[in-house]
This record gives C-alpha cells, structure tokens and sequence, in this order.
C-alpha cells in the first residue's frame, strides 16, 4: 500500500492540467501524487481517434497549460499530433505517469484516506482528482429492432474512417461534431448516405475561440449544481459552419432526417411509412462519464450526476472531478485542472498527514 497526498486517475487532457498544478504548488510526482493512466501510451482519448480525423478538423483543441502546441501540421492525424504533445508534456514537466494502470474502485480506507484498488496495487491517498473522461463508455441508444438489423453497426468509439464503407448504403445517427464530420467523409465514398438526428441541428457562425468555450461550460455548469446527469460542452456549442459544411450542405449530404422509429432487417423505419434500407448504421450518440469505480463513495445524487461546487464533489471534499460536466472540453479541463489543485492544497494545509 502506498500513502500519497494526491492520486490523479487519468492523463487526458484535464489529468496532466491537474498535475501541471500539482508540481507548481510543489508537489512532487512519485512522493506526494501519482497519475495513473489505463491507456497504452500517452495521448488521452485522442489516441483513439480515427485515422481520417486529421488535427485541421479537430473542434476546438487547446494547448495544454505552460506549454503550447506549435508547428502541427493540419493534415496529419489528431491521433498522432496530440498523442506526441501529450508524451513531450509528460516529460517536459517529469510527470511520470503510470501506465497502463486499470483503477478497480475508490472506497474509504483507514485514517481518513481514500483508497484507490488498482491492477498496480493500492494507494492510499488524503485526495483524489477524477480525470477519466468519457471515451471508455460510449453510449448506445436502443430503439426497436436493434437485435434484428442484419447489417452493421458501430459507434464513434470504433469508426475505423471512410474507406471501410464503400460503395455502402450508410446510416449516421447523431447531430453532434463526430456525427457530421463522419457523415461527410463517409459520402465522399458511399453508395447513399441518410443523416438522422434527434432534433435540428444548429450551425454555428464564427470561429469556436476561448470566448465561446467559457460561454458553452457555463451553459452546462448549472446541471451539475443541481447533481443531474452532465450534457457535453460540446452538445451545445452547435456546428461550426465552415467551408466544407457549407459544401456538404449545398450537395443535400446534411439533409436531415428525424429520428426513426425501429430498425428492421434491412434497416431503418418510421411510424408514418417512410424506410431507408441500409448495409451499415453510424451511431455517432456520445458518451457518458467514467465514473463507475467511485460507486463505493455514494456521490451520485438522485438526478443521476454526481453534484459538484466548483470541481468537489459534494458528498465528499476529499474527491475533486475534472474533464466532467462543464469541465469536458479542453478549455474546461485547463481551468478545472487549475481550481481542483487550488482546493486541494488548502485542504492538505488544513488537516496535516497523521493529523
């Protein structure tokens, strides 16, 4: 069992930002905090993006604090291009991340510690900065038929890029960033393409600027006050209207349908007659937050989120979630990395180890 001051569960985005501040307020990784990561190699979800996915197309990235992200060239994948930023940064600023570490669950432990029960074994720790983000639990609506479908399906966590559809009839289901971006490169190479969202989707004018990233994580804050379950930031930016969605607006690629009813076996089908037939359905539909392993603390609340003051958790001081809710975008996560150490610092100062 090892003691430490502060164990930081994921080095996403909002996981290195936390422990950038860590080592600024003079913690030091390996003594007083340790960062776990279950993933193979640096990078956050990014590493897991689709290849096609290039850095000139990624919505809304911003550098990492202390430390920006120069010379990326745009079309190389996002994968690759941040997966390097994110290993130069863990070296930059000797944060020593542990990987891959799975963590198990987080309970109460002895003296006042939380302790964290990983495939790396325990760690006992007076705090915790829950950084696991989204990508490991991607969400799967279910509609009628699903088990019938005899085509394909998938979801955005294993879109493999648009060479796997050719000459397809292709199904997108979401109205979100990914869902567009995969629509549009999927009709480039598909025999037809049909788009289906639950509502209209909205375009956004202008560019997606620190400005309008503060305004879309206040717009979610308040649904984590409350303790319901967290939207994305990005549910409710809207699309960024640029050149290449103007131009798949203009040849009806984002022709939008409403939601079906059922799939059938050989597709999708709606109350009022209408059917599309399809080879393969796209569900591009989002993910939900990581944060099954915190079950023993019994932070959920009845609205299904976890109720946050600022990045605490309510229920207890000791636990601090950043990349959730309002923090779930790269701007959100810069700024929750930065509150939770503040937080957490006092709370070090005010009760001593042992004490």
């Amino acid at each position: 069992m090892r003691e430490m001051d502060v164990v930081v569960i994921g080095a996403g985005q909002a996981g290195l930002s936390g422990a950038y501040h860590l080592r600024r307020a003079g913690l030091e990784p390996g003594r007083d905090f340790v960062v776990l990561d279950h993933a193979p190699r640096p990078g956050g979800a990014w590493q897991f993006r689709w290849p096609s996915l290039t850095y000139g197309k990624v919505h809304g990235m911003h550098a990492l604090p202390g430390m920006e992200l120069t010379g990326a060239a745009a079309g190389r994948p996002s994968s690759e291009v941040i997966g390097e930023y994110f290993a130069a940064y863990e070296d930059a600023f000797g944060l020593r991340v542990h990987r891959p570490v799975d963590v198990a669950a987080v309970r109460e432990g002895d003296g006042g510690r939380l302790l964290v029960e990983t495939s790396e074994g325990g760690f006992a720790t007076r705090t915790l900065i829950n950084a696991t983000g989204t990508w490991d639990r991607p969400f799967w609506p279910r509609y009628p038929g699903h088990e019938v479908f005899r085509g394909r399906q998938l979801h955005t966590a294993d879109y493999p890029g648009p060479g796997a559809f050719t000459g397809q009839r292709v199904v997108v289901v979401g109205g979100g960033a990914s869902g567009t971006q995969h629509l549009m490169e999927i009709a480039e190479v598909a025999a037809r393409t049909t788009w289906v969202t639950r509502r209209p989707p909205v375009f956004r004018e202008g560019p997606f600027d620190e400005e309008a990233g503060r305004e879309a994580v206040a717009m979610v804050e308040e649904r984590v006050r409350l303790g319901l379950a967290p939207r994305s930031v990005v549910s409710v930016t809207g699309l960024p209207l640029n050149d290449a969605v103007r131009a798949a607006r203009a040849k009806g690629v984002l022709d939008r349908l409403p939601m079906f009813d059922r799939l059938t076996e050989h597709g999708v089908a709606w109350d009022d007659g209408r059917s599309v037939e399809a080879d393969a359905i796209v569900w591009a539909t989002g993910f939900r937050p990581v944060v099954g392993h915190l079950a023993p603390l019994r932070l959920r609340e009845a609205g299904g989120g976890i109720r946050l003051d600022g990045t605490r958790a309510v229920r207890d001081e000791r636990v601090h979630l950043v990349g959730y809710g309002p923090s779930a975008s790269t701007i959100g996560a810069n700024r929750a990395g930065r509150a939770a150490v503040r937080e957490i610092v006092r709370l070090l100062e005010r009760e001593p180890a042992g004490v």
